[in-house]
């Protein structure tokens, strides 16, 4: 059973009707707000929690989270990812004295990377039509689609070795059992404002980091332009035909998360970044000791599957995949069940 010492109040500044928008955070405001309330409450700082609980925050970035940017998540209900926000903002306030810290991961990107239409060509020299295109293996292959020659040298190789890196990258896909190479809109575009947190729960966060006087850990990924980046814990390719590393599994990451009693898992899409990074924890669990999976909680009503009406639906291997988690003895929960406080 998760674990949480009392649900408290939500505190009067939070507005749910603001999730979907975007604002800048007042932060002294809530920094002085945070000490009172804590005060209040007798809220003391994480150090002294006898149970030490991470609450793990996927991607909850504009770009996928408020209606109208460029990946936004709605699930088949067509608000999922602003639903989600607001239970997840509800969360993080109510269980502020249980939950001793937050990590935010940010998915991170510029226009020149291996999922963004300018990458890729066809024989007439047009980019792949974003979310619809799906490139494999045996498309790389026989040069149906091709890696724009005119990115090659700001990336620092020559064509002909891009494009046989892009064989090879879409071969390991295939062989490892993951999605296919999607071409994306581009989004979470490093200085933009997709990037940011979304406003409503970056001030939960903020919040509670001065009510409990414990700093949120933010991770960056998805920034290397050769490979994706799904999982916050390791990209989908490590290695190019060299042998030479791609990217690198985020080490500390793991072990920072397995030092926790417990981890609460939530964000953006179910799908994919979320999916990909419970798949390679509970890897890194099985690895080590089996037993951890049991501190895993992944609250199902904060988190939904990308779904692009008349496009493409990943509901089904979203719920596939949370059904092999919970199999495999993490806890399937949602904000709104009483073992999640109380």
């Amino acid at each position: 059973m998760l674990t949480s010492n009392r649900s408290l109040p939500i505190p009067p500044h939070f507005n749910p009707e603001t999730v979907q928008e975007v604002w800048p955070v007042p932060y002294q405001q809530r920094a002085e707000a945070a000490a009172v309330w804590a005060k209040q409450h007798n809220i003391q700082a994480a150090v002294h929690d006898s149970i030490q609980t991470c609450l793990l925050l996927i991607d909850v970035q504009n770009t996928f989270c408020i209606p109208g940017f460029e990946l936004f998540v709605g699930g088949r209900s067509g608000v999922g990812a602003v639903k989600d926000n607001q239970r997840l903002c509800e969360l993080i306030y109510r269980h502020l004295g249980s939950i001793s810290q937050i990590i935010a991961t940010l998915d991170t990107h510029t226009a020149l990377q291996i999922f963004h239409p300018i990458f890729w060509i066809n024989s007439q020299g047009e980019h792949p039509v974003p979310t619809a295109t799906l490139i494999q293996f045996e498309q790389v292959q026989s040069g149906f689609w091709q890696v724009n020659p005119a990115i090659a040298r700001t990336l620092g190789l020559n064509p002909k070795t891009l494009q046989r890196y892009a064989i090879h990258y879409t071969w390991q896909l295939s062989q490892a059992g993951k999605f296919p190479l999607t071409v994306w809109p581009y989004h979470s575009m490093l200085g933009g404002i997709g990037h940011a947190l979304v406003s409503a729960v970056e001030e939960a966060i903020f919040f509670h980091t001065v009510a409990r006087h414990s700093q949120a850990q933010f991770e960056l990924k998805g920034n290397h332009p050769l490979t994706e980046n799904y999982s916050v814990l390791q990209p989908e390719v490590l290695q190019d035909l060299d042998g030479q590393p791609v990217g690198t599994k985020n080490s500390q990451l793991v072990e920072k998360l397995l030092s926790f009693d417990q981890i609460w898992i939530a964000g953006q899409a179910k799908s994919h970044c979320v999916a990909w990074t419970i798949a390679d924890l509970l890897n890194e669990m099985h690895a080590q000791d089996p037993t951890l999976v049991e501190k895993v909680y992944l609250l199902e009503d904060c988190t939904s599957p990308v779904v692009v009406p008349g496009v493409i639906d990943y509901t089904e291997q979203a719920d596939t995949a949370f059904e092999r988690f919970a199999a495999a003895g993490m806890h399937r929960v949602t904000v709104g069940e009483s073992i999640i406080g109380g």
